[in-house]
């Protein structure tokens, strides 16, 4: 008993703020009000999730969500690759940078590109200044994109930049006394190594910008709907908050069944994580 009473607060943490808001999720999602004014038990929101339209925008949100985590993933593994290097200078300044950005408002960061991609941003008027037409950069595909990739970079490097540097350098340098070039080393003992730190940071992208609203909604253009800005229209404007609650659930079992699959990868590893 006097080893469990600490755990209270968190416990009572986690029932208000986790378990009740679950709850009512699973409530509205799984219930509807029929015309005489009672609630009933119904599959109906459920079923019309399923209806194309809002099947494309589920299609739309995991594609960007997968092409953005495919760029981070790209960009991410070498940045994390050189910060790791035992010999580099200032690392520690290195990776405060790239943490920096993140010290700043989500929303405030999303904005500054407004500015830049903007038809009079400072994109356009650098390309007019060399005799180049204005570019159509914003309320597309490549602006949602490069808006997810800025956003969410931090969170594939940094697991990445964890396993790396926490890898055992005597197994580097037996490959390289047997023979190894380094190509060879990396593709046999480091990227291998790396790979838990490479699925936490997959999970760590792909979660969060399958289901943001606001990158979407900024850079995207009013008219841009992905499954976040379905969501919070549910709520906020139609107040269909049964739908809005299936939705959420569903999109809630699709991350669930993600993080299963990729736990497989992480299971008996060591350094996967943020920190």
């Amino acid at each position: 008993m006097k080893k469990t009473w600490p755990a209270y607060p968190y416990i009572f943490w986690m029932v208000i703020f986790t378990v009740v808001p679950l709850s009512l999720l699973l409530y509205f999602s799984l219930t509807t009000r029929t015309a005489a004014g009672a609630t009933t038990f119904s599959w109906e929101h459920f079923g019309r999730f399923f209806e194309p339209i809002y099947l494309k925008v589920l299609f739309r949100s995991l594609l960007l969500a997968g092409i953005s985590t495919l760029f981070c993933l790209v960009l991410g593994y070498p940045a994390a690759f050189i910060l790791a290097d035992r010999k580099l200078n200032h690392k520690n300044t290195l990776v405060l940078l790239m943490v920096l950005p993140m010290w700043m408002n989500f929303l405030l960061r999303t904005y500054a590109w407004l500015t830049l991609l903007e038809r009079k941003g400072l994109i356009n008027t650098l390309l007019g200044h060399i005799g180049l037409p204005p570019l159509n950069l914003l309320y597309n595909d490549f602006a949602v994109t490069l808006g997810m990739v800025y956003n969410f970079l931090p969170f594939m490097v940094l697991p990445i930049y964890s396993v790396l540097s926490k890898i055992d350098h005597s197994l580097i340098e037996a490959a390289e006394d047997l023979g190894a070039d380094p190509t060879y080393t990396f593709r046999k003992v480091v990227f291998p190594l790396s790979l838990p730190g490479v699925v936490s940071g997959i999970t760590m992208v792909f979660m969060p910008a399958v289901t943001t609203f606001v990158i979407s909604r900024l850079l995207g253009g009013g008219q841009y709907t992905l499954i976040g800005n379905l969501i919070e229209q549910q709520f906020l404007t139609v107040g269909d908050w049964n739908f809005g609650s299936a939705i959420s659930v569903v999109m809630m079992l699709i991350i669930l069944v993600g993080m299963g699959f990729t736990s497989r990868y992480e299971k008996g590893q060591e350094g996967g994580g943020l920190w």
